[in-house]
């Protein structure tokens, strides 16, 4: 609908909601030979180069390529001794774009992308993505671990990658490889690029599944998806390494600091710049005595240090203990005898009774 803002200016205002959704099932025609039924004017065509090692997957696949780019009139040539393959347009090709199509599919197929996956490109609603990350990193090794933490263990990142932009996604040496719908594309270099700087590619990969679940409610599409997504933040977990010797810096001053006194300033200190020669001589050759000595002493305790005897250890003298005779219990011995005469006992039982309690007084 339009709003007028003043004489000469309308403002046609577009619900965004329309800008979004896309009608089910709707498709874009395809681009046939009635829609420019006259060909073109020039002749368009694209060169590439193959490493060598492509070069029998080449000859093995190359009638499919000539077949699959002949339904849209394009003639393809390998030259084999030069390592190229050209595309380029014939005088039955209707369509412009799509020598723009065959260009891609001969670059997918020298980046070592399969046939199978590559010739998807011919499509009306496919598009590829070659992305270069061998200048990202300086190290070499650094680069080989970033490049591996992209694929994953047995490929499992590049797979769950791949399921959720619906892309075809191909690692090979310095560059990376994707074929799929153009939002997919988009997603994926953003995980490539932020794994050559060091983000992990499984915080992208769970912001991809929110994203995925979130798309499906038809209230939320709309709306911002700010509060959903996760945060992470850089942690650097490694500490600075602190230096011994702390350094405090000094309160600036104008004024520099006092120059160090010289040795002449020194003896005019002293008074010994204004002494004679001879005594100056005499002087130090006292000071070098009295350090000789010194050193003299020292070097004289070092050696007499070894013939020190060291001190010896007082000699234990073994005893050997008597035995302790076994104490014998008298109040237990008592308390038998008087049990004993309560009792009906014969004399000769009595008697040895009386015998042992009269042991037991002389022993006590």
């Amino acid at each position: 609908y339009a709003v007028p803002v003043s004489s000469n200016l309308v403002v046609f205002s577009v619900d965004e909601s329309q800008l979004f959704t896309v009608p089910d099932g709707w498709k874009e025609p395809a681009f046939t030979k009635e829609d420019n039924p006259k060909g073109l004017l020039e002749e368009s065509s694209f060169a590439t180069l193959f490493p060598k090692y492509r070069e029998a997957y080449l000859k093995e696949c190359w009638p499919l390529v000539q077949k699959a780019l002949g339904d849209s009139h394009i003639k393809a040539t390998l030259d084999l001794i030069e390592g190229s393959i050209t595309v380029c347009t014939t005088k039955k090709t209707f369509d412009p774009y799509a020598v723009v199509r065959a260009r891609d599919l001969i670059k997918l197929l020298a980046r070592s992308v399969p046939f199978e996956q590559a010739v998807r490109i011919l499509e009306d609603d496919m598009a590829c993505d070659i992305i270069k990350i061998g200048t990202l990193v300086r190290t070499r090794e650094r680069f080989v671990k970033r490049r591996q933490r992209l694929i994953g263990p047995k490929g499992s990142t590049l797979k769950a990658l791949e399921l959720l932009t619906n892309c075809y996604v191909m690692v090979q040496g310095n560059t990376v490889s994707a074929l799929g719908p153009f939002n997919g594309l988009k997603e994926v270099r953003k995980v490539v690029l932020d794994t050559m700087k060091n983000i992990h590619p499984i915080y992208n990969i769970k912001t991809l599944m929110i994203k995925r679940e979130l798309s499906k409610d038809p209230e939320l599409r709309l709306q911002s998806w700010e509060r959903f997504l996760p945060n992470f933040r850089h942690k650097n977990l490694t500490k600075r390494k602190e230096p011994k010797k702390k350094t405090t810096k000094k309160e600036y001053t104008p004024f520099p600091p006092q120059q160090p006194e010289s040795q002449i300033d020194k003896e005019l200190a002293t008074g010994e710049f204004f002494l004679r020669e001879s005594v100056k001589k005499r002087k130090k050759m006292e000071e070098i005595k009295v350090k000789q000595a010194e050193a003299l002493t020292k070097r004289q305790e070092e050696r007499n240090r070894a013939f020190i005897p060291p001190k010896e250890k007082p000699v234990m003298k073994k005893t050997n203990k008597a035995p302790s005779e076994a104490k014998i219990d008298i109040e237990a011995i008592k308390a038998k005898v008087r049990k004993a005469k309560t009792k009906n006992l014969d004399n000769g039982q009595y008697l040895l009774l009386l015998h042992s309690n009269v042991v037991c007084r002389s022993l006590a």
